[in-house]
């Protein structure tokens, strides 16, 4: 019997085979992919939720509810984050 590796990408390719968690995840890939790269910038400059939060004066639950895709954030904050993490912000519309 062969061991098979459970993987993100499989389960998701098989979920997206339901017509309504398709919709869902289109509903929500804005929010998962902000979540995503927020985390990954934090990460890379080694930085915890607090760290974060206190330099650009919010809370670290309203980072954790970016994080977990719980929360509609406003511009102007997404604008500190990106300072304080030395990124660029990106919106558009296509």
């Amino acid at each position: 019997m062969k061991n098979k590796l459970y993987s993100f990408r499989n389960h998701l390719k098989e979920s997206l085979k339901d017509d309504e968690f398709k919709k869902v995840w289109k509903d929500t890939e804005m929010e998962y992919l902000l979540a995503k790269k927020l985390i990954e910038k934090r990460l890379e400059k080694k930085m915890s939720q607090r760290d974060l939060a206190k330099k650009a004066q919010t809370t670290q639950a309203i980072i954790s509810r970016l994080e977990t895709m719980q929360a509609n954030p406003s511009l102007a904050l997404l604008k500190r984050i990106a300072f304080v993490l030395n990124t660029k912000l990106t919106l558009q519309f296509k």
